[in-house]
């Protein structure tokens, strides 16, 4: 057996141990009983961001966006396909930066949306502006 996945739950944000080859059999967090990987982007915010990021082993995309962007709401349905394909290798969420300014501006968002790949809890990519899914997906994939 090899060494467990840390993932936090993304309703709950509990730390959950995860055999790596049992990630694909839909676990469910230890403290709350949710599907950890739901097939969808989570929605992240201030007061759950470290842990989605930082509390996990899996490499995070953070589409940061707002409601009122024409191009995030374009690029919304390409990356909750890109949810459904990624997982569970990948965590996707959104941050709705007009809703969560603290964690908008310590990460420096100055255009929406912007896409930024975290790992180990740090920065690894950033790219700002919508794309096609292809592209998207060679982009994380490239960086992760």
């Amino acid at each position: 057996m090899s060494s467990p996945t840390h993932i936090a739950c993304p309703a709950c944000g509990a730390s959950n141990r995860v055999p790596t080859e049992k990630l694909a059999q839909h676990p469910k967090c230890g403290k709350c009983g949710e599907v950890l990987f739901a097939g969808h982007p989570v929605e992240i915010n201030d007061a759950n961001f470290a842990a989605m990021v930082s509390g996990t082993d899996l490499p995070v995309v953070v589409d940061c966006w707002a409601s009122w962007c024409g191009p995030c709401q374009r690029f919304a349905p390409i990356f909750s396909e890109a949810a459904e394909k990624l997982e569970p290798r990948f965590r996707l969420a959104k941050l709705d930066t007009d809703a969560n300014q603290e964690t908008a501006a310590r990460l420096g968002i100055r255009s929406i949306p912007t896409l930024i790949l975290f790992k180990g809890g740090k920065e690894a990519a950033r790219i700002s502006g919508a794309m096609p899914l292809g592209p998207f997906m060679e982009w994380v994939k490239q960086h992760a």
